[in-house]
C-alpha cells in the first residue's frame, strides 16, 4: 500500500511538473505573440503610407498635412540625435554615480543616496517636461547657451552645431532632459551589478597594489559587462521612446534643425502632438508608419547590443 502511495505521489509530481513547464512556456510564447501582433498591426496600419510614399518616406523632410505630403527624416533625425546626446551625458554620469556608491561612498551616505537616485526614476516624465520648459529652459537660454554660442560657435568643425538664437528649447535641451531621466535607471543597474562582484577578487587586486580605477577597469567591468550593457540599453530604450518630456522642450518643428540649439522634432513627440487630430487615411497611416520606424529602430538597437555582448563573450580569456 505504501509503495502504491509513493507511485501515485510520483505520478502526481510529474504531472504537476509537466503542467508547470507548459504554463511557463505558454507565458513565453504569449509575449512573442503580443510582439508579433503589434508588428502586424503596425504594418497593416502603415500600408497605405508605405504604398504611397515608398522609401521616399524615410528620406523626405516634408510634413504638410494639408497637401498630404509626409516624410520621416526630421523625426528620425531628432530621435537619434536626442538619444545620442542623452547617452553621451548620461552614461559617464551614471558610471560615476555607481562607482562612487559601490567603491568610495561612506557607509552612512550610501543608503540615502541610493534611495534618492531610485526616487528620481519614479518621477513621471511629464514632470520632467514641465520642469524643463518652465525652469531649465529659461536658465539655459539666459546663462548657458550664450556662453556656448560665444565660445564654441566659431570652433572649426563643430562650430555650426552651437550657432543660432538662445531659445532655451531645442534638440540639445531635449537631449539634456533625456539624460537626466535615464541617469537613475542606468546608475541603479550599474550599482546593482557592481555590488555582485566577489569581494575576494577586488581585495586581491588591491593587495597587488592596484588603484581603485584599475580595480574597476580590470576586475569590476569585465565581471559585470553584461549587466552594464543591459543598463545602458535600458536607458537608451527609454530615451528613444520618451514622449511627454521631449514634446515640452524639443520645439516641435517640422524643419531640419540647423544646429543643436534649433527646434526639432522626434518620432514620439510627433505622434503625441498629431495623432489625435489626424484626419484622412494617409495622414493617420503616415503617423502609424512613424511608430513602425520607431519599433524598427528599437529592434536594431537591441540586436546590436546582443551582438556586442556575444562578441565580448567570445573575447573572454584572450590576451588584450
Amino acid at each position: 500500500m505504501q509503495k502504491l502511495s509513493n507511485s501515485q505521489q510520483m505520478k502526481r509530481q510529474m504531472l504537476l511538473d509537466q503542467l508547470f513547464r507548459v504554463t511557463t512556456r505558454s507565458f513565453a510564447f504569449l509575449v512573442l505573440a503580443l510582439l508579433v501582433g503589434i508588428l502586424i498591426s503596425l504594418l497593416i496600419g502603415a500600408m497605405p503610407s508605405i504604398k504611397h510614399f515608398g522609401l521616399d518616406f524615410l528620406t523626405s523632410s516634408d510634413w504638410d498635412p494639408v497637401q498630404e505630403k509626409f516624410g520621416a527624416a526630421v523625426p528620425i533625425y531628432g530621435t537619434l540625435v536626442t538619444s545620442a546626446i542623452a547617452l553621451a551625458i548620461g552614461v559617464p554620469v551614471s558610471f560615476g554615480i555607481a562607482l562612487f556608491l559601490t567603491e568610495l561612498c561612506p557607509t552612512w551616505l550610501k543608503r540615502p543616496l541610493g534611495i534618492a537616485i531610485e526616487l528620481l526614476a519614479g518621477i513621471p516624465s511629464i514632470i520632467y517636461g514641465i520642469w524643463g520648459l518652465f525652469v531649465f529652459a529659461p536658465l539655459f537660454s539666459e546663462h548657458v547657451q550664450p556662453w556656448l554660442i560665444e565660445h564654441l560657435g566659431d570652433a572649426p568643425g563643430v562650430g555650426f552645431l552651437f550657432q543660432g538664437a538662445p531659445l532655451g528649447i531645442g534638440i540639445f535641451t531635449a537631449g539634456l532632459i533625456l539624460a537626466i531621466m535615464i541617469i537613475p535607471f542606468i546608475a541603479s543597474v550599474m550599482r546593482d551589478v557592481f555590488e555582485v562582484v566577489p569581494v575576494m577578487l577586488k581585495e586581491s587586486a588591491y593587495g597587488l597594489g592596484s588603484t581603485t580605477w584599475e580595480v574597476v577597469r580590470y576586475v569590476v567591468l569585465p565581471y559585470t559587462k553584461t549587466g552594464v550593457v543591459g543598463g545602458i540599453m535600458l536607458g537608451l530604450g527609454r530615451a528613444l521612446g520618451e514622449t511627454m518630456a521631449v514634446t515640452f522642450v524639443i520645439g516641435n518643428s517640422s524643419q531640419f534643425a540647423s544646429g543643436l540649439f534649433a527646434p526639432g522634432n522626434s518620432i514620439a513627440s510627433s505622434l503625441a502632438n498629431e495623432f489625435a487630430e489626424a484626419n484622412g487615411e494617409l495622414y493617420l497611416s503616415s503617423l502609424i508608419e512613424l511608430g513602425l520606424i520607431l519599433f524598427f529602430i528599437t529592434f536594431v538597437v537591441l540586436a546590436c547590443s546582443k551582438l556586442l555582448l556575444l562578441r565580448l563573450k567570445k573575447q573572454e580569456g584572450k590576451s588584450s
